[in-house]
C-alpha cells in the first residue's frame, strides 16, 4: 500500500469514497455523525488538495483511505488546557480521517495513523492534535492504542447536526 498527496485527478474518487462511507454509515452505526451532502463532500477534498495537505492510502490503483493534516486548528480548541503552548507550525491536526467502507477493519487506519506521526517526526512536529466525536467509540480506541491523550470535550458547534460534544486529544511527539 502507498500513501501519497492527493491529486486534482483523485478528487472523484475521493468524493465516492466520502460518499460511499456515508452511505455505510447511514446503513450502520454512525459513530463519527457525518451526513452524505453535508460532511465530507467533494468540496472537503478540493479544499485539503489545494492546501497540500490532503493524503490517499492505495491499495493497488483504489484509494482506500484518506487524511488532511493541517496546522490550524479548530476555533474551539482555543477553550482547552493543552498543558503545552505550542504554536501552529509546532501542531499538526488531523481532519477527515476516512476508510472506505470495503476497507474496514483490515489495518487501513493504523497504516494512516503510523503515516501521520511517522510525518510528524520528520516534520518536527511537537504535538498530534485531533478532535473525535464523543461517541465515535472505534476512532477513539485507535487514537489511545497510539498514545493519544485526552484533553477535554467541548462544542465545536455542529449541534444543529447532533454532535454536541467532541473529545480533544494530543500526541506530544
Amino acid at each position: 500500500m502507498k500513501i501519497e498527496k492527493g491529486t486534482n485527478y483523485n478528487i472523484e474518487e475521493i468524493e465516492s469514497l466520502y460518499n460511499d462511507l456515508n452511505d455505510y454509515l447511514d446503513a450502520h452505526i454512525n459513530y463519527p455523525g457525518w451526513k452524505k451532502g453535508i460532511y465530507p463532500v467533494k468540496e472537503t477534498a478540493i479544499n485539503g488538495i489545494q492546501e497540500g495537505n490532503l493524503y490517499v492510502i492505495r491499495d493497488s490503483n483504489r484509494i482506500v483511505g484518506t487524511v488532511i493534516l493541517r496546522h490550524e486548528q479548530e476555533l474551539g480548541y482555543s477553550k482547552a488546557n493543552w498543558k503545552i503552548n505550542l504554536d501552529d507550525e509546532d501542531i499538526l491536526v488531523i481532519y477527515t480521517f476516512a476508510v472506505h467502507p470495503k476497507y474496514l477493519k483490515k489495518g487501513i487506519g493504523k497504516r494512516l495513523m503510523d503515516f501521520i506521526i511517522q510525518y510528524s517526526e520528520e516534520m518536527n512536529i511537537k504535538a498530534i492534535r485531533l478532535d473525535v466525536y464523543e461517541k465515535n467509540k472505534p476512532a477513539i480506541k485507535l487514537y489511545r492504542k497510539y498514545g493519544f491523550e485526552y484533553i477535554d470535550t467541548i462544542d465545536l458547534g455542529y449541534s444543529e447536526y447532533g454532535l454536541d460534544k467532541f473529545e480533544l486529544y494530543q500526541k506530544l511527539l
